[in-house]
């Protein structure tokens, strides 16, 4: 999904990828809170899109400094409630086919009758590279229920449980999970990778925000 982005840190042992985000308009990236916990130097951080392979970008690939990381104010580090972020890019972005941006979903939104869905994030590789994936969401019964809970947002105020437990893997964090418009060739952006117990283990769930809970949050803050 061309939406994606990549929001990085360079420390002192390197550059590395953090979590992933969706950039939502030509300056705001939506993704989880949890991924600046004492973050730091802002001017450490940045925003890379456009590419398919983190470890050498293409040449569509976009580095974006950032402006300001805008937490949610009653996010809570122990439960994860609230846990969505917004990020304001130095500069606006300018789409292309590599670089899209997706729409957020709102209350509206009858989030079970969308047909094809999508996690995306960058899979953690065992060379210490990071590969995107973009992983039908919408083969499996069982998947289809994680789209019932985002409806009803049963984990938590904003939170909702995906049973499968191959959603989730290192590197998904603030991840889209978006669905395809029924009728127009776009995809809704409904829900961000929040948290889960290890790598895709069995009998773990994933745990993601609601992105339409979040909507009137979202439009204040980020137009």
């Amino acid at each position: 999904w061309n939406g994606i982005a990549s929001i990085q840190v360079t420390l002192e042992n390197g550059t590395w990828h953090m979590c992933s985000g969706a950039l939502i308009s030509h300056r705001w990236v939506l993704t989880a809170a949890h991924c600046f916990i004492e973050a730091g130097d802002i001017h450490k951080w940045k925003v890379v899109m456009g590419t398919m392979d983190l470890s050498q970008p293409s040449g569509e690939a976009k580095v974006l400094p950032i402006k300001r990381i805008l937490k949610h104010r009653h996010y809570h580090e122990d439960s994860k409630s609230n846990n969505i972020a917004l990020v304001e890019l130095e500069e606006p972005v300018v789409c292309s086919d590599y670089i899209q941006l997706g729409c957020v979903a709102d209350s509206s939104l009858e989030v079970t009758e969308l047909k094809t869905c999508y996690i995306a994030g960058w899979r953690a590789t065992l060379d210490s590279g990071s590969s995107p994936r973009a992983e039908p969401f919408h083969e499996n019964p069982a998947r289809n229920a994680a789209l019932q809970a985002l409806a009803w947002e049963g984990a938590g105020p904003g939170l909702a449980a995906a049973p499968d437990s191959s959603l989730l893997v290192q590197g998904d964090n603030g991840g889209p999970l978006v669905c395809k418009d029924n009728v127009g060739d776009f995809f809704w952006l409904v829900g961000l990778a929040s948290w889960g117990k290890g790598c895709a283990r069995a009998r773990r769930p994933g745990i993601f925000t609601s992105v339409r809970h979040f909507h009137t949050w979202i439009h204040v803050h980020a137009g």
